[in-house]
């Protein structure tokens, strides 16, 4: 018996889509009864479709059978049907959740003003416009002129789509050079915009608007790539929001409006439905996968700290900070601890009640850190902290998630959210904050960091972190922002072939890349870099621009961030030469230093004697016509009994073995090994060594020196890392208690490493105590000159302690009532400055103190009043010199005389702030004295003398040989000769065994003080002999080499084991050198 159209229920739209072809959507009177005159049988085309119904229907679930009948003849396991069946399950279950939600998030904008009105009780009419949120307006008009520019927007996105995107897409990859968009419609439904917020008052030159965006659309956009019969597109997607409007800058003129900058504060949800190919990304798994790439891709966009800048007038200044500004400032996230969590772990199927292994998530924006897991704890001791930049205040929040750490899924424990507002209210932020959704409470402390464009505090900020134990990684000082804009005259790649550049940019182990720019010699990036340095005065900014296969190198350059410091507000915004490029290739780029700077009346900043405050000079010297006598004037100075009593530590990196491997090849198949390298971090200073490629038993021979005072707690941090191009992996840590090396004085163990399953570490670490006493000083030269690597800096062989107390008499400039004076100490290339207390007016004065006279001072220590070059003025500084003698270097020298040359510690009090207690050592404050010729050596021979010391270092097993120097040499023609040392270990003559110094121009006694190495056997080194022959060049067009005298040593009859610095006659080809 057949229905009427007007009996049963009629099918709602929550439950089938809506289509032009469907009876059901048709008016009733397309549904009218039968005429009976027809005798109340149906109509023939009627029929006939209902026959054509059922036959589809029929064969559509013959279809379902043909995978079984197929596996049958096949022979597989049923279980390859049962599989299949439950994939397309799944993904019919994810396919019809994402078209009801649709569906109903469609019908809820179409109806939204008949359904709040029934929830509101009032009648169908438009709601009025005073019903409004309190901070929340809602833009009705702005959603009608949407709706109409809609269709124009959808013509401007369909050529946008077919002109710019896919001509980019074609040319990223020669696989899809067919990719085409053969359909882009938007559809009818447009975006709306559900509320607007207006945030009044926050900067007069721009106005803050913040859009809740809600679009649930039909729109349609099918591609296409031909070569390979490849169809896919996206059928309806929903995305919700809160996208950030600012109007910048605002200016006098027309359109009144300079640019318009867009972006989402927090990240949106999304939802899409895929055709074609894309189908398979609605399978369970690859569902969630899919929308969070693609969110990833929109975060990379428009998701803070990008953003999307729009400029409306011509020739806008600062672009570039308009697009990526700096930060408002920096939250540094303490966290500590949390307590009364809740127990997810159950044992004996729940009958057994276990606890947790909590960890945290912290959240700003797309900036995420995790912790490390604590193990069956409610009450879990983090103590870790958190860098993290704010760019938008209000608006940003900062989520903190606690999780249960478990095998297959991590159990939900509880979040908090927290506007970064209150935060910049109030400076600094410790409270335990509830969880919601769980139980238990978070504790946190919050400090915002503000940015300061001058570096006037930094070494205030330097000795606060030092005292500061951080982890995972050290407190930050400062932070650097790097505008790449655009370079020029790049290589041309092999057959004259336009590049593909690309930039990495490190600084120590952390890298960002750009994007790439196709088939340009002349790339324009416009991107912004954002780095944290721990400390802008020993950190480098290395920056690579390659080819986008990161096998061809394209320019280098390597900047030290100290340039930065003695900058305009910290800023260098210029043209940079590349090196290991072309004679015209460069790159411009913007740097921008900002110092952080905790602001806050609970932080007191550790200060030394003398520190401002400790004195000043107003109340040392009372006002003109007080009765009350000066103080009389000091002699000597006052450091406090903590001045000179550091120590230098030396910690020498030898090897590690059995490290894991990280590196792999071909998608994970193929298991390579590892590039190790060791990372040390102690009393605020980090040091990294030299990567070892393809080794998991590495061997860095590589030497350390720091600084160190006995104030207990403290620890050597060793971390080892594999470099990678992209994130270096992790092979393990050790730690070392500071106390046990300076209580014990030496070190050597090797060292397990933690958090991995295998590795162990060699290190050696020696406590050197400043003796002040220059009677050892020629034997700790020697001995540092024996066991110092190749790979190491120059050892260190005294340390230099300066104390300034204060300056007198400095002249005045004109029309300079008060001075605000500092002081520059210099040692070769190192220096230190005072604190900075105003403004500079210029050099006051100097003055040179040769270390000579430390050297021959009472206890190698000078305290007194020094005048200034200029005449007018002095300093009261007490410099103070000690010799670190190695105890334990496995090396036996012999004294010698000595003489010095004299090297100065030059001092210009420019502007001086308080007088700071300034210490260093190698490869800071430290000058190396030079071997010098002692009266009671015999003279030279007719042809000259060669300098040389020869010793075998048997833990290395290697002959070291140190060329010094020559003297005397004769010089055969008009002008002195320009020599060189070539050394060659006999009997083998090949490249493997020569070795040769540098090369000196127009001297007859040159200095080279060069190491060279050959690895062999002690037996094996008795057996050989050494040659050594001096040469010049001949002319600058010949090629011929002019011998100036030779030695040939025997290595059997040479006492290898002392290592002693030797004077060698040089003779000529035909006699032998004697000693």
């Amino acid at each position: 018996m057949e229905r009427s159209p007007g009996e049963g229920p009629s099918p709602s739209p929550m439950d089938q889509p809506s289509a032009p072809s469907d009876p059901t959507d048709q008016p009733p009177a397309a549904h009218a009864k039968p005429d009976p005159g027809s005798g109340g049988q149906p109509a023939g085309p009627g029929a006939a479709g209902e026959a054509l119904a059922v036959l589809t229907s029929f064969g559509r679930r013959l279809l379902v059978l043909i995978p079984v009948y197929l596996a049958g003849a096949v022979g597989l396991s049923v279980g390859f049907v049962l599989f299949g069946l439950a994939l397309y399950l799944g993904w019919r279950r994810v396919r019809d959740e994402k078209e009801r939600s649709l569906r109903a998030a469609r019908q809820l904008l179409d109806d939204e003003e008949q359904l709040t009105a029934k929830t509101l009780y009032m009648s169908h009419r438009e709601l009025p416009a005073w019903v409004s949120f309190p901070d929340v307006e809602k833009a009705e008009w702005l959603n009608k002129i949407v709706a109409q520019v809609w269709p124009f927007l959808g013509q401007y996105m369909e050529k946008l789509l077919a002109e710019t995107v896919a001509p980019a897409v074609r040319g990223s990859n020669p696989h899809l050079q067919t990719f085409t968009f053969t359909r882009v419609e938007l559809g009818e439904k447009p975006l709306r915009i559900i509320g607007v917020k207006v945030h009044p008052g926050q900067r007069k030159e721009q106005i803050l608007l913040d859009l809740n965006i809600s679009y649930v659309g039909d729109v349609q956009i099918d591609v296409e790539v031909k070569k390979y019969f490849c169809k896919a597109g996206v059928k309806g997607m929903q995305l919700h929001g809160v996208l950030r409007v600012i109007l910048e800058p605002l200016i006098g003129d027309l359109p009144f409006v300079g640019a318009v900058s867009m972006f989402f504060i927090r990240r949106p949800t999304l939802d899409i439905n895929w055709t074609g190919m894309t189908n398979l990304l609605d399978i369970p798994g690859l569902s969630s996968l899919s929308d969070t790439m693609i969110m990833d891709s929109i975060a990379a966009f428009l998701v803070l700290p990008n953003r999307l800048l729009v400029p409306l007038v011509p020739d806008l200044q600062d672009v570039a900070q308009l697009r990526s500004p700096l930060p408002r400032g920096i939250i540094r996230i303490h966290l500590l601890a949390a307590r009364g969590l809740s127990s997810k772990d159950k044992y004996v199927k729940g009958l057994i009640e276990g606890k947790s292994d909590p960890y945290a998530l912290v959240r700003l924006g797309t900036q995420t850190f995790c912790s490390r897991v604590i193990d069956e704890e409610l009450n879990p001791q983090w103590g870790e902290t958190y860098e993290v930049m704010v760019h938008e205040v209000p608006g940003q929040e900062i989520e903190v998630e606690v999780f249960d750490k478990d095998p297959d899924k991590d159990d939900f424990l509880g979040r908090m959210k927290l506007d970064v507002g209150k935060v910049l209210q109030a400076s600094v932020l410790d409270d335990w904050f509830p969880l919601q959704g769980g139980q238990g409470q978070v504790h946190l402390r919050l400090e915002w960091l503000s940015l300061l464009s001058d570096a006037e505090k930094l070494e205030q900020v330097l000795q606060w972190n030092w005292g500061v134990s951080s982890r995972p990684d050290p407190p930050s000082a400062a932070i650097l922002v790097v505008y790449l804009d655009r370079a020029q005259d790049l290589p041309l790649k092999k057959g004259n072939k336009e590049p593909n550049p690309m930039v990495q940019l490190s600084i120590q182990d952390v890298t960002q890349e750009s994007k790439a720019v196709y088939s340009t010699n002349c790339p324009v990036w416009e991107e912004a870099f954002r780095f944290f340095l721990q400390d802008p005065q020993s950190q480098e900014l290395d920056v690579q621009v390659k080819d986008d296969s990161r096998a061809l190198t394209l320019g280098a350059l390597t900047l030290p961030l100290a340039r930065l410091l003695t900058a305009p507000e910290l800023i260098l915004d210029q043209w940079f030469q590349l090196s290991s490029s072309g004679p015209n290739s460069r790159l411009y780029m913007k740097l921008v230093m900002r110092i952080l700077y905790l602001d806050s009346s609970e932080i007191c900043f550790p200060t030394v004697p003398g520190c401002p405050g400790a004195w000043d000079v107003d109340s040392e010297n009372p006002q003109r016509g007080s009765s009350v006598d000066a103080p009389p004037r000091p002699c000597h100075t006052t450091p406090d009994s903590q001045f000179g009593t550091e120590h230098v530590l030396r910690i020498h990196v030898l090897e590690a073995q059995d490290l894991i491997a990280k590196d792999r090849f071909l998608g994970g198949l193929v298991k390579g090994k590892s590039d190790p390298y060791v990372k040390l971090k102690l009393a605020g200073r980090s040091f990294r060594s030299h990567v070892v490629r393809e080794d998991l038993n590495p061997r860095w021979n590589e030497v350390f020196e720091v600084i160190v005072t006995s104030v207990p707690g403290q620890e050597l941090e060793v971390e080892v890392f594999d470099k990678d191009l992209d994130k270096d992996d992790f092979l393990g840590r050790c730690k070392v208690r500071l106390t046990t090396v300076l209580n014990s004085g030496f070190l050597d163990e090797w060292l397990t490493l933690e958090d991995v399953p295998s590795g162990r570490l060699h290190l050696r670490l020696e406590r050197l105590t400043p003796r002040p006493t220059a009677a050892e000083l020629e034997e700790v030269l020697q001995v540092n000159s024996l066991i110092q690597t190749q790979k190491s800096a120059e050892l260190a062989a005294a340390l230099l302690s300066i104390y300034m107390e204060r300056a007198e008499d400095l002249p005045l400039r004109k029309g300079t009532k008060h001075l605000s004076p500092y002081a520059t100490l210099t040692v070769g290339d190192s220096s230190h400055k005072t604190k900075v207390r105003g403004e500079g007016t210029g050099v006051l004065g100097s003055l040179s103190l040769p270390l000579s006279e430390l050297l021959v001072a009472d206890q190698l220590c000078l305290d007194r009043w020094f005048t200034l070059s200029s005449g007018q003025g002095q300093v009261l500084l007490r410099a103070q010199l000690g010799i670190l003698v190695s105890q334990h270097s496995g090396v036996e020298a012999h004294s010698h005389s000595y003489s010095h040359s004299s090297s100065s510690l030059s001092e210009e009090p420019e502007l001086s702030g308080g007088p700071p207690h300034i210490t260093s050592s190698a490869p800071e404050l430290r000058q190396r004295l030079t071997h010098v010729d002692s009266p009671l050596e015999a003279p030279a021979g007719p042809l000259g003398q060669v300098k040389l010391t020869l010793w075998y270092y048997s833990e290395e097993r290697k002959l070291v040989s140190i060329v010094h120097g020559c003297r005397s040499l004769r010089q055969n023609g008009r002008d002195p000769p320009d020599p060189y040392v070539s050394l060659l270990l006999l009997p083998d003559k090949n490249r493997g065994t020569k070795r040769r110094t540098s090369q000196k121009k127009r001297t007859l006694s040159p200095e080279f003080n060069e190491r060279f190495e050959w690895e062999l056997p002690l037996d094996e080194a008795q057996r050989r002999k050494l040659d050594v022959s001096v040469k010049s060049n001949s002319s600058f067009m010949s090629r011929e080499r002019e011998l100036l005298g030779k030695v040939q040593l025997d290595l059997a009859e040479t006492d290898l084991s002392q290592g002693v610095a030797r004077w060698y006659d040089l003779m000529d080809n035909k006699d032998k050198g004697s000693s």
